[in-house]
């Protein structure tokens, strides 16, 4: 049997394309990646807003993109595919993190599985696969639905390195948990890693290819996805192997894999790929993946959200509030967390935000649009010239507090305890 690859490539702006197309091939992704298959390139928008190391960056999109044409993948049967969470929007996360940029500048399809697309039943596309499950079929009895267009294609799923307050770190495997999941995908919550081991099960029987590509140009530590401290770290990742990568994106941060997070245990012991760095076969850089981060992880500076939600989900407030998160009266859950990460936090915490845009890849991400290099040249080594230093950023608390308003509005709108009773009725369901 052949050991699990990962490959790991150190990278700067000038060098950035080039390098996500040697990185992928190092990997094998045309082995794994069937050219007559359609292509779903998984965005990952951890938070609407831009914050580093939270969401997929314009450059890995754009460099994924263009090492697939360059290796003769059809743009036609590549899409670009985005899931919606309670708390996030997908719509305005892909303008402000400029992923809608590169898929208009490609002439790409642009997919948000929830308002496009047909949903089929789990055991119609899984079969028997179904009774394997470690948790799904205790927290959704009469099963759920995953998006029919992802039987039989490939999926790239593009995570960043970072940490995570419920999984300790998250990458390849927890990015399949929006796009597997439809409605009500917080009910997996107490039994996450569990449940990221299921969907891993049901990604390798319904994807004719399955590949990761992580960035962690920036890396973020602390109370992730959002609520983090941004790190430059100017190392990118890609395999075929989902667990293989998280464990490494794992190691690096300073964690043992098999003891420190439990999914990749869980995935591990099953077979479902290799967590243990000692039986995974590093290519490209190998000295790039003996770093050690030491990241303080995401349980030791939480933040009043996160302290609350692992009350509800594991400790003391379980029993009295956690099954409300199962009723109508859930969306008090999603108004919370808008109220405080959007209208409280992340205006506090702009000064994170400036302070990296002076680096190198925040200029480039500041001035994305001004040096967009040409979408038909495939040879394009990177960014020797990433524009301008953003001197002097305006202080834009008030707009950002009108926002979170905005976005408060959308997320008890389409809350699924309200959209779904809405189809219901529209439909003349009872």
């Amino acid at each position: 049997m052949n050991k699990s690859k990962v490959a790991i490539l150190k990278t700067t702006p000038a060098t950035v394309l080039r390098d996500y197309h040697r990185l992928m091939n190092l990997a094998d992704y045309q082995r794994i990646l069937p050219k007559d298959h359609n292509t779903s390139l998984k965005i990952n928008i951890s938070w609407h807003f831009f914050f580093p190391g939270s969401s997929t960056t314009p450059w890995q999109l754009d460099g994924v993109i263009r090492a697939m044409k360059k290796d003769g993948y059809d743009p036609a049967r590549i899409q670009g595919c985005h899931n919606r969470t309670v708390v996030i929007d997908a719509h305005l996360g892909e303008r402000e993190n400029k992923q809608i940029n590169v898929i208009n500048a490609h002439g790409l399809k642009n997919c948000h599985l929830y308002e496009t697309g047909e949903w089929i039943h789990v055991r119609e596309a899984v079969g028997d696969l179904a009774d394997k499950f470690i948790c799904l079929n205790q927290v959704y009895p009469n099963g759920f639905m995953i998006p029919k267009n992802f039987i039989g294609s490939n999926i790239i799923h593009l995570p960043t390195i970072k940490t995570h307050v419920f999984t300790t770190m998250t990458g390849a495997m927890k990015n399949a948990f929006g796009g597997l999941l439809n409605e009500k995908r917080h009910w997996t919550h107490p039994v996450i890693h569990e449940a990221l081991v299921d969907l891993l099960m049901i990604q390798k029987k319904i994807h004719s290819g399955l590949f990761a590509v992580m960035d962690g140009t920036f890396a973020g530590d602390g109370p992730g996805p959002r609520c983090m401290l941004p790190h430059t770290k100017n190392v990118i990742l890609a395999s075929s192997d989902q667990v293989a990568i998280d464990a490494v994106a794992a190691k690096l941060m300073g964690f043992d894999p098999l003891k420190d997070v439990k999914f990749i245990r869980l995935a591990h012991e099953k077979g479902l790929g290799c967590g243990d760095p000692r039986e995974i076969e590093i290519v490209g850089d190998i000295e790039a993946a003996k770093e050690n981060w030491h990241f303080v992880g995401p349980f030791k500076k939480m933040t009043f959200a996160s302290r609350m939600q692992h009350k509800i989900y594991w400790g003391p407030l379980r029993k009295p509030v956690e099954w409300s998160l199962k009723t109508f009266l859930a969306p008090w859950a999603y108004i919370a967390s808008v109220l405080y990460h959007d209208t409280f936090w992340y205006p506090t915490h702009q000064e994170l935000i400036h302070e990296i845009l002076h680096s190198n890849w925040g200029r480039l991400f500041h001035n994305w649009d001004k040096v967009a290099i040409d979408s038909n040249v495939l040879d394009a080594p990177g960014w020797n010239n990433v524009g301008e230093d953003p001197l002097k950023l305006k202080k834009e608390s008030f707009k950002l507090l009108i926002k979170s308003f905005e976005i408060l509005g959308t997320c008890i709108k389409e809350a699924p305890e309200f959209a779904a009773r809405k189809r219901r009725i529209s439909t003349g369901q009872q």
